[in-house]
């Protein structure tokens, strides 16, 4: 069996990225991990945390090393102190992320996992900056892409992710909603392998409308587009009230679950899942995973920082990249 390179970008280095990268070589998977990140920013890093853990260089198409990690250095703007952000390296960060995007579309990496970031500084670094998810699209030209997250035995996507609350209804409109709709039919089938995805969709407002007395969005956009996806094939049952939709009996019987926006889905899966929840980002021509956690600056250089959901979000990304290579 092949075993799948994975790019791990180590994230804002100022915050738990890279202590969480460095503890990597406990995370039991069978897949070649190559860190992102600034090589001396790292053994910094782990000696901060006590880590006596060997730290090569990355060479493509050269067997890995027995012991350590490996790491493709991308170099720092700024000297870092753990927990204090600079704007400085506000380049630095989208740098790793480009490193691991183009390895990614050239085949060079399986997949890619990514470390969280810090919008704001990177914003305060002069770089209009939403998210990974926005900037994957765009560095990837990928008109479309979808959200979401799993843990706790749940996956639910978005159908609109960093929106005011205010903006969200015009956002979901019969195009917008198609779109997610196909696309996470299509990677659950292509990327998850799942021959025949079952997905609850949840209505917007509250009761799923009831019956128009609490808005009409059910009636006039997504019931009507989900009984023309079903007649095309998809399995899609809503519009669903959120309230009554995460129970475990409904759960039990789908693959998936598509809210209508951020804190209507979220909130439940995080409850069920925090520490190990993973975010992943559908439609695009390349595999992302990432950790479901911000940056814990609080929490960088002490070894308090819990690895858990960047363990599972790289044993996610070695799991798509084997079913990616066997279709």
């Amino acid at each position: 069996m092949n075993v799948p390179v994975l790019a791990i970008t180590t994230g804002e280095p100022a915050g738990v990225g890279p202590d969480l990268a460095l503890q990597l070589t406990e995370a039991g998977v069978d897949a070649r991990c190559v860190l992102i990140g600034d090589k001396s920013l790292l053994a910094a890093r782990a000696r901060q945390l006590g880590l006596a853990l060997p730290l090569h260089d990355y060479v493509a198409d050269t067997p890995p090393p027995t012991q350590g990690l490996e790491v493709c250095h991308v170099p720092l703007a700024a000297p870092v102190v753990a927990g204090r952000l600079d704007p400085a390296n506000a380049g630095y960060v989208l740098a790793t992320l480009d490193r691991a995007i183009d390895g990614c579309l050239t085949g060079e990496f399986a997949a890619m996992v990514t470390a969280p970031v810090h919008k704001g500084i990177i914003n305060d670094g002069g770089v209009a900056f939403s998210g990974h998810t926005e900037y994957l699209a765009e560095r990837t030209h990928t008109p479309k892409v979808v959200m979401m997250l799993a843990g706790g035995g749940m996956r639910v996507a978005l159908a609109t992710t960093h929106l005011p609350l205010r903006e969200v209804a015009d956002a979901i409109t019969p195009d917008s909603l198609e779109q997610v709709s196909r696309i996470l039919h299509a990677d659950l089938r292509a990327k998850f392998g799942i021959a025949a995805p079952r997905v609850l969709v949840a209505g917007l407002n509250p009761h799923a409308g009831e019956g128009g007395h609490l808005g009409r969005e059910e009636i006039e956009i997504i019931e009507p587009l989900l009984t023309r996806l079903r007649g095309q094939g998809m399995d899609l049952i809503g519009p669903l009230p959120a309230d009554t939709l995460f129970n475990p009996d409904k759960l039990a019987g789908c693959d998936a679950v598509l809210a209508m926006y951020h804190d209507q889905g979220l909130p439940v899966l995080k409850h069920a899942s925090f520490g190990a929840g993973i975010n992943i980002t559908l439609g695009l021509p390349i595999i992302r995973t990432s950790v479901d956690h911000g940056t814990a600056l609080d929490l960088a250089g002490s070894g308090h920082a819990h690895p858990g959901s960047l363990f599972e979000a790289v044993q996610l990304a070695q799991r798509l990249a084997l079913n990616s290579s066997t279709r």
